[in-house]
């Protein structure tokens, strides 16, 4: 079987993807592909090597299409008018790395800074996809950007938290993943984390890598760091919107980042795909 490649992953989404109306631009550096909207000048950029890895975990084409789903679903959701009066009820904060722009069109996006690996966005959920909200929005609805907020974090403490279990070496993983765009923004809800740490008994860690889960874990032993930046780097590499490979020490309702350097112990190693 012709062994699959970046270039052959690029090659089969512009493809896919092929519209009149859009544009596509190749980033050789970051690896990656933006799918641009020739009117609204809006985008989606598309890691390639996280579809590739993604395409080589399940030996298929369903990673492709799931991510021309995306694509799609994003570019169109692009188009609709939204309002912010009256859709109050769906009005979410979002994850993203600090390395995600801070403006659409020198427009500048609603966010707040939240740790260094990671920022506040907030958006209007529109079913299948969402759209984040910014300033020209917030000013033509005569909204302030507290008040967002404060709909924002409402909601998603409202979000259900349902959570698998996994224990490895006497550490124990915990995953959010109901797939409803919002698993990392449940990092917001201090509740949610705050019931945890009361049933830990070792190092409480959070990772966000990616927008589709949340992971807390109970650490124990340097076995249970090795797996977790495993878990994390997997996950990082696989998700669609990837936010960071960073964990984090979740004390006295503060998040600090942390870097481990892992042992790569083949008895206990762990990737996304035992958690789908």
């Amino acid at each position: 079987m012709e062994k699959m490649t970046v270039q052959k992953i690029r090659r089969m989404l512009e493809d896919k993807l092929s519209n009149p109306n859009w544009t596509f631009t190749y980033d050789r550096e970051q690896e990656s592909l933006r799918v641009e909207d020739k009117e609204t000048k809006k985008g989606i950029n598309v890691s390639l090597q996280g579809v590739l890895a993604k395409y080589e975990q399940n030996d298929d084409q369903k990673a492709i299409e799931e991510y021309v789903y995306y694509v799609k679903e994003a570019l169109t959701s692009m188009r609709v008018p939204i309002q912010l009066n009256g859709a109050e009820r769906h009005i979410y904060p979002v994850i993203r790395s600090t390395s995600f722009p801070t403006s659409s069109n020198d427009i500048p996006l609603v966010y707040d800074e939240h740790t260094a690996e990671t920022r506040i966005y907030y958006a209007v959920d529109l079913g299948k996809s969402y759209k984040l909200i910014d300033e020209k929005l917030l000013q033509k609805e005569n909204l302030e950007k507290k008040t967002i907020k404060e709909m924002a974090m409402f909601n998603v403490r409202s979000l259900p938290t349902n959570v698998k279990e996994d224990a490895v070496a006497g550490n124990t993983f915990y995953f959010v993943r109901s797939n409803d765009g919002y698993d990392a923004s449940r990092i917001l809800n201090d509740s949610f984390l705050d019931s945890f740490k009361k049933r830990i008994t070792g190092t409480m860690t959070v990772a966000v890598p990616h927008q589709d889960v949340l992971i807390v874990a109970d650490i124990q032993n340097e076995v249970g760091y090795d797996v977790l930046a495993e878990l994390t780097m997997s996950f990082f590499v696989n998700g669609k919107i990837p936010i960071t490979a960073l964990s984090f020490l979740y004390e006295e309702g503060e998040l600090e980042p942390i870097f481990i350097l892992g042992k790569n112990n083949k008895d206990t190693k762990r990737k996304e795909g035992d958690y789908t």
